[in-house]
Parts: structure tokens; sequence; C-alpha cells
């Protein structure tokens, strides 16, 4: 009973602590302010527990991006499994998908980015976007190097580089959105007609 008990009460720490941490980098003007000492305090914790639990700030940003990151994955799961598109539409709705979301968590990211998580591409989360993305633009058409290109199209949306368009900027996440889909325009071409389809003169 005991040992049960420390295991509610340390799930619910848990849950505490990544919480609080969503909330103060959600509402900081600067990620890079958000401190273990102010996560601690707002979760009604020890300092010591964050560092024993997540192992420093690094992964207690990583901690709370596991547990935010579900409704991205199931929206490449849904446009993954989505029929009738094409290749190239593909990769823009998986390049959407991850715009809204580093639009929505834009400062928890950027601290990700900032803390570094031993570097921000060997994040877990960094290398399930490369190889789905990768993945897909190996299908489209005129892409030579389908490696390079997944990591050359997801440093369009680096967190750093979204905050600082629309906090900085003052660009809406509409035109943000339409940008990206610009510049896939321009990277990827036109997409292609149907197979046995023709242009007129």
């Amino acid at each position: 009973m005991t040992q049960r008990t420390e295991r509610a009460d340390a799930l619910r720490n848990r849950e505490a602590v990544l919480a609080a941490a969503d909330a103060l980098f959600a509402s900081s003007s600067s990620p890079h302010s958000v401190s273990m000492d102010d996560i601690a305090a707002a979760a009604g914790v020890g300092k010591g527990t964050l560092f024993r639990r997540f192992g420093g700030r690094a992964g207690l940003i990583a901690a709370v991006i596991a547990s935010r990151i579900e409704p991205l994955q199931q929206a490449v799961r849904n446009a993954q499994d989505a029929t009738g598109s094409s290749p190239r539409q593909l990769v823009l709705d998986l390049l959407d998908a991850a715009l809204l979301f580093k639009i929505e968590n834009r400062n928890l990211m950027a601290a990700a980015e900032d803390a570094g998580l031993s570097s921000p591409y060997q994040a877990e989360h960094y290398s399930q976007w490369h190889n789905t993305l990768r993945t897909a633009l190996d299908h489209v058409p005129g892409v030579h190097d389908a490696d390079f290109t997944a990591h050359a199209l997801l440093a369009t949306i680096r967190a750093d580089l979204v905050a600082h368009l629309i906090d900085d900027q003052k660009v809406t996440p509409e035109q943000l959105r339409s940008s990206l889909a610009a510049h896939i325009d321009n990277v990827l071409g036109p997409d292609s007609p149907p197979r046995g389809g023709h242009t007129s003169a």
C-alpha cells in the first residue's frame, strides 16, 4: 500500500511538473528565462526532485514535448493514411502540421533547441520528423536528394524562426502557413499531372 501511494504521489508530482513547465514556457516572453527554480516553485516540488526525475533542464523539456506531441503524431498518421493525396501534397500536409505545432508551442520548442538536447538534430522528435518527411520526398518526382531536402525544409520551421516571425515581425499564423506552402512550391515545383493526363496546346 505504501509503495502504491508513493507511485501515485510520484505520478502526480510528474504531472504537476510537466503542467507547470508547459504553462511557464507558454506564458514567458523569453523561454531562456524559465529556470528550474521557477518550474519547481510553480509545481510545488523541490528543485532536487526535478534533477532526480528528469536529469536536468534538457531532460525536463524533452518530457514536456513528449507530453504535448501526441496530437501532432496523430495528425501525421492521418496525413499518411489519407487516400488520394499526391506525395507532394503529403509533404505539404506534414510540414503544415509541424508548423502549427511549432506555432502553438514555439516557446517550448525554442527552449528545446536552445537546450540542445545534445543537439536539436539528435532529438527523437526531429529524427522522427526527418524520417517521415524523407520517406514522403522519396516519392516526389524531381527530388534528387530526399535526405538533404527533408533537412532543408525542416529548417524553415525552426522554432526560433517561427517565434521571431510571429512575435517580432508580427506575421500571422495564416500568413506563415501560406508562405511555407509557397516555399514548398518553389522547392518542389508544381504538382505532377495525373498519369495519362495531357496539357492543351
